[in-house]
């Protein structure tokens, strides 16, 4: 955080931020279009296959409207394409540079594109999937636009100002790529367009392996492709190579798509490629070859200019080491405003730190002293109620001793008197009892005398009967 801020302020000494701002919406990977922008796609379909992990969509707005639609390649820090449509220009307004939000730090509560100096140290991760001004700063690139500004009115122009929208290219190479896209579509396309706002715009760029600051990929190929979705509607493709900044090559729309990735269609139905007017067609590769002559015309009747040119370089091989001086100057004041800012940070932290330590200090103090009186205020109900409690439990525990300690002591003679009171009752009762006892016992005993008597005799009687039956002769019956 602390090296963009710095690099933020010494690109502040080089050019002036004004405000205004710039809305950006930006579309998950696993959605297949480009919501509100859909607009900016013959059919309101976007061109399929670009299925990269890092390819992100984003609904360029401004002023919460949508002005065109990018699709943007975190790995290589540039814009892969731009969709948009013809408006009429308005006059060039001062640049004014936004980033996206959003795309470093998906969980910001930021949601429409700002100044990145407004952000600084509060998005994480900053330029971590998208370019900063910084990158561009000393790197010999300028912010090329795809979407040209040239091409819009003022709002769109506006919102054309973001670096999700800009890609490396060098000053003479920006400057020609817009004059020639901005010459194609007035001269050549919009003409020859039956309904203007039916001219739909793809303005592109194939990445290379050169980076600027090992960041941002520098682009290999620029390419433009157009589509006239009306009656009598056609398409075509436009290269220019990095390496030679006065080419401009016409070519199909199917022929394009074959430089870029595999399985990629830039329009749906290839915009009637297949069944558009060859005589249309020509006329619109025609005014694209005078464009394209007029230029190289142009070039060699200008080398008065080129003189010109060649004066300024080496005024600017002059002037470098002035500039360079500068340069270091610039620097050197913002380390020094750097240092006093970060020393009066340390002083403002320290002293800071010190007056909230005691203030929470006294805070905690003052919690627990409140703590502890409001548990004694508590505490002194409950301790008195229990005292008492216990007080009154203590008189009962002594009050049923005293009356069990009477008890027993009383148990003693009471119980003898009751006892001996009892004694007449028991002994006089029990005379009767007795005697009828005596007189059961009496007649039982004479009783079993006589049973005894009786039994003797039946006794006896039968042993004299047995003797005569067995020693006696037997007689008559009569005997």
């Amino acid at each position: 955080r602390e090296w963009t801020m710095k690099t933020s302020i010494v690109f502040l000494l080089y050019i002036s931020v004004f405000p205004g701002f710039s809305q950006g919406r930006v579309v998950g990977e696993d959605e297949t279009g480009f919501a509100e922008c859909n607009m900016f796609f013959p059919g309101q379909v976007p061109p399929e296959g670009f299925t990269e992990p890092f390819h992100v969509k984003i609904c360029q707005q401004y002023n919460k409207e949508p002005r065109f639609a990018t699709l943007y390649s975190t790995k290589d820090k540039i814009p892969l394409y731009s969709a948009f449509k013809y408006t009429k220009p308005a006059q060039n307004k001062e640049e004014n540079w936004l980033v996206e939000p959003q795309i470093d730090d998906p969980e910001n509560d930021l949601h429409e594109m700002v100044h990145e100096a407004d952000i600084v140290g509060t998005v994480a991760n900053l330029g971590a999937n998208q370019a900063l001004t910084s990158d561009y700063v000393g790197s010999g690139y300028e912010r090329g636009l795809l979407n040209p500004s040239l091409l819009n009115e003022e709002d769109f122009q506006m919102a054309t100002y973001t670096l999700t929208n800009a890609v490396p290219l060098s000053p003479s190479l920006s400057k020609s790529w817009h004059r020639d896209i901005a010459r194609v579509v007035e001269q050549a396309l919009v003409p020859h367009c039956s309904k203007k706002d039916h001219l739909y715009l793809l303005a592109g760029a194939i990445p290379s392996s050169v980076q600027v600051k090992g960041k941002v990929s520098v682009p290999d190929t620029l390419w433009l492709a157009a589509c006239c979705d009306a009656p009598g509607g056609w398409s075509l493709g436009l290269v220019k190579k990095m390496n030679d900044e006065n080419s401009l090559a016409d070519l199909m729309v199917g022929e394009l798509e074959k430089q870029l990735l595999a399985g990629v269609h830039l329009f749906k139905g290839n915009c009637g490629g297949d069944n558009q007017s060859q005589e249309k067609t020509e006329a619109i590769l025609q005014a694209v070859g005078q464009i394209r002559s007029g230029e190289q015309v142009g070039t060699s009747d200008n080398q008065e200019a080129k003189g010109s040119g060649l004066v300024r370089r080496v005024a600017a091989i002059i002037a470098t080491p002035f500039i360079k001086l500068l340069e270091l100057l610039i620097y050197v004041f913002v380390e020094l405003v750097k240092f006093v800012f970060y020393f009066l940070w340390l002083v403002i932290k320290q002293v800071g730190g010190t007056v909230l330590d005691g203030v929470y200090s006294l805070w905690n103090g003052v919690v627990s002293y409140l703590k502890a009186i409001t548990m004694v205020l508590i505490s002194i109900p409950y301790d008195v109620g229990r005292v008492v409690v216990n007080i009154f439990l203590g008189f009962l525990q002594i009050v049923q001793d005293v009356a069990s300690l009477t008890y027993r002591i009383l148990r003693i003679p009471v119980g003898f008197v009751l006892h001996l009171a009892a004694f007449p009752y028991h002994s006089i009762c029990a005379i009767p009892s007795v005697l009828k006892d005596v007189a059961t016992g009496i007649g039982g005993t004479f009783s079993l005398v006589i049973d005894a008597t009786a039994t003797l005799l039946h006794g006896f009687y039968y042993l004299a009967g047995y003797i005569v039956k067995r020693f006696v002769p037997k007689g008559s019956s009569d005997d």
